[in-house]
């Protein structure tokens, strides 16, 4: 393919953190864009764009719709400790960290959807992608705890599922979908690898290269759902 064929951008969205850097970087080896966007709260060589700052998100919207449309748009962010354990039990929930995890879990790529969806291209496949969680799924919560990254990645979960129904009428090539990792060898994840085998642990390299495989596979009928780095489905 030469650049002259490249048509579409991708964008990443916190390109700062494991998993999104390992993301962009596939994406640019990988050569089938003409550009890759690369966008951080604080990252060297990426444009600004804080998830609890909307006004920098639609900036950076603003700065992407100047080019070739985005055909990929891969939200990478997420907290899940950083000041705030998670909660063992309902006793533990506080206010603050129940509004902290909901501001960058789901508020956060909620105001991604709504600057940059519209770049989407209408007339061809186009994706708009956010890390998710097993433990966001309603169905396959089992052990309780967790509650605040539990409820704001299930949020996160409802927020793509309304972004797919309303973008089939606008943009009906466009794909939504969660992604749900895996554990995987980031700062997020940090504090709970302590037992895990290697083989349960994943380099963001791998995590980049299965993500990006999953998001090939999927078609408009998997729009709206939540996938593992296998493919499989994770229950609503």
């Amino acid at each position: 393919m030469t650049d002259s064929e490249k048509q579409d951008a991708a964008v990443v969205i916190g390109a700062s953190g494991g998993v999104g850097g390992a993301v962009a970087d596939a994406l640019e080896a990988a050569g089938q864009y003409a550009v890759v966007h690369r966008f951080a709260r604080t990252l060297t060589g990426a444009a600004r764009l804080d998830l609890e700052d909307e006004g920098t998100i639609a900036a950076a919207a603003a700065r992407v719709a100047a080019g070739p449309a985005p055909a990929l748009i891969f939200v990478a962010t997420g907290v899940l400790h950083h000041g705030h354990d998670p909660e063992r039990s309902y006793r533990a929930m506080t206010a603050e960290h129940l509004m902290r995890d909901y501001r960058i879990n789901a508020v956060g790529p909620a105001m991604v959807a709504k600057y940059f969806a519209p770049l989407l291209p209408r007339d061809r496949r186009a994706v708009f992608t956010a890390l998710s969680a097993r433990v966001g799924s309603i169905g396959d919560n089992r052990l309780g705890g967790w509650h605040s990254y539990r409820a704001s990645k299930a949020a996160l979960n409802m927020i793509l599922r309304n972004l797919a129904i309303e973008l089939a009428r606008s943009h009906p090539m466009a794909v939504v979908a969660g992604l749900h990792p895996g554990t995987v060898a980031t700062d997020l994840s940090g504090p709970f690898q302590k037992g895990l085998s290697a083989g349960k642990l994943f380099t963001p390299a791998y995590s980049a290269e299965r993500l990006l495989a999953v998001l090939d596979g999927l078609t408009l009928a998997d729009s709206g759902g939540v996938f593992a780095w296998d493919g499989a489905r994770v229950p609503e």
